[in-house]
C-alpha cells in the first residue's frame, strides 16, 4: 500500500478522533469529568477536551434555578383542622460534583423531601399562623430543605406556599367569625363617637350657661332650619327662659335681661285687689297684705270677700245690718 495513503488515512482519522473528543459547554453548563470510572473534576464553561476511545467521559450538569412543584397535600393542622397546601420550592446545583456523586436523581429526591416537610411543618402549626404567618413558614420550610439536600450539592433558594384549601364549613366558621368581629368594631367606634359628643355637648352647655343670649339664637337657628324642610305643622318648645326679658316684677319695676325670676317670689306676693281697695282697707286699719297671705293657695273671690268682711268686722261676731234694723239698737 502507498505509503502516503496511509498516512492520508492516519490523518483522517486523528482528525475525526480529536474533533469528536472536544465538547461545547454554556456559561450555565458545567462537565463532571471521569477518567476510567473516576472521579477527575469539573469542567466549564466553555471549550473542553476528552481523552478518546472512552477514556474520559462527560455528564453535563445545568446551574439555573429550577421551579419545582409540589403537589397538594393533605394535612391536619395543629388544631386539628384538615387542609390541602401546596407550594413551589426553587433551587439549583451548587456543587455539580455531589450532585452526580452523592445521589442518583437529585431532582425526585428534593420533590419527595419538599413534600415530607412541608406536611411536617403545616401538622405543627395551628391554621391562624398557618394563614397568618405564611411568611414565617416558608422560611422554615426552606431551612429544613435547605439542610436535607446540602449533602448533595443542591442549594434551596426559596419555597413558597402557593395555596391553602379549607373545608367549606370551616370558610363559614371563618366568615362568620370576621363577620363578628366587625360589628365589635362597629360598635366600639360608636361607643367613642358618642362619648365624643357628649363632651363636646356638656362645654356647648357651660358656653350657653356663660352667655344666655346663645341659646335664643340656637332656638332661632333651629326654627330657620326646620322652615327649610316645608313642613306644614311644625311644633317648637320655647324654654321659659325666653321670656325671662320681657317678665314684669311682681312690686312694680320691669326685669332686666339679667334677673332671674323665683317662682318663691310669687308665692309669698300679696294677691292683686282691684284699685282703690287696698287704699281704702288700709285707711280703716286693715293689714291687707297679711289678710291675703292668710288665704290658701288658688283661693276664689269669694274667699276674698269673707276675709274682707272679717277684716271690716261684717258678719259672723262684727256688725250685721239685718240685726241693727231688727233690734233698733
Amino acid at each position: 500500500m502507498d505509503p502516503i495513503t496511509i498516512l492520508i488515512a492516519l490523518v483522517a482519522v486523528g482528525f475525526v478522533t480529536i474533533m469528536s473528543s472536544l465538547r461545547i459547554l454554556f456559561e450555565y453548563q458545567r462537565g463532571v469529568i471521569f477518567r476510567l470510572g473516576k472521579l477527575v473534576a469539573a469542567r466549564g464553561p466553555g471549550l473542553i477536551f476528552l481523552l478518546p476511545f472512552g477514556i474520559e467521559r462527560m455528564r453535563k450538569m445545568d446551574l439555573r434555578i429550577i421551579a419545582l412543584d409540589i403537589h397538594p397535600q393533605d394535612t391536619i393542622t395543629k388544631d386539628n383542622v384538615s387542609v390541602t397546601v401546596n407550594a413551589v420550592v426553587y433551587f439549583r446545583v451548587a456543587d455539580p460534583t455531589k450532585a452526580v456523586v452523592e445521589i442518583e436523581d437529585y431532582y425526585f429526591a428534593t420533590s419527595q423531601l419538599a413534600q415530607t416537610t412541608l406536611r411536617s411543618v403545616i401538622g405543627q402549626s395551628e391554621l391562624d399562623e398557618l394563614l397568618a404567618e405564611r411568611e414565617r413558614i416558608n422560611n422554615i420550610v426552606r431551612e429544613i430543605i435547605d439542610q436535607g439536600t446540602d449533602p448533595w450539592g443542591i442549594e434551596v433558594t426559596g419555597v413558597e406556599v402557593k395555596d391553602i384549601g379549607l373545608p367549606t364549613e370551616m370558610k363559614r366558621a371563618m366568615a362568620r367569625q370576621a363577620e363578628a368581629e366587625r360589628e365589635r368594631r362597629a360598635k366600639v367606634i360608636s361607643a367613642e363617637g358618642e362619648y365624643q359628643a357628649s363632651r363636646r355637648l356638656s362645654q356647648a352647655a357651660k358656653v350657653l350657661e356663660t352667655y344666655p343670649a346663645a341659646l335664643q339664637l340656637r332656638f332661632l337657628q333651629t326654627v330657620v332650619e326646620i322652615a327649610a324642610e316645608n313642613n306644614s305643622t311644625t311644633l317648637f318648645p320655647l324654654p321659659i327662659d325666653l321670656f325671662k326679658p320681657f317678665a314684669k316684677k311682681v312690686g312694680g319695676g320691669g326685669l332686666s335681661a339679667g334677673d332671674d325670676v323665683d317662682t318663691d317670689d310669687f308665692a309669698d306676693a300679696p294677691m292683686a285687689l282691684p284699685a282703690g281697695a287696698t287704699e281704702m282697707l288700709e285707711g280703716l286699719g286693715v293689714d291687707v297684705e297679711a289678710a291675703l297671705r292668710a288665704l290658701p293657695e288658688g283661693a276664689s273671690r269669694g274667699e276674698m270677700v269673707e276675709v274682707a268682711k272679717r277684716a271690716l268686722g261684717l258678719g259672723a261676731g262684727g256688725y250685721d245690718a239685718e240685726s241693727d234694723g231688727g233690734g233698733g239698737g
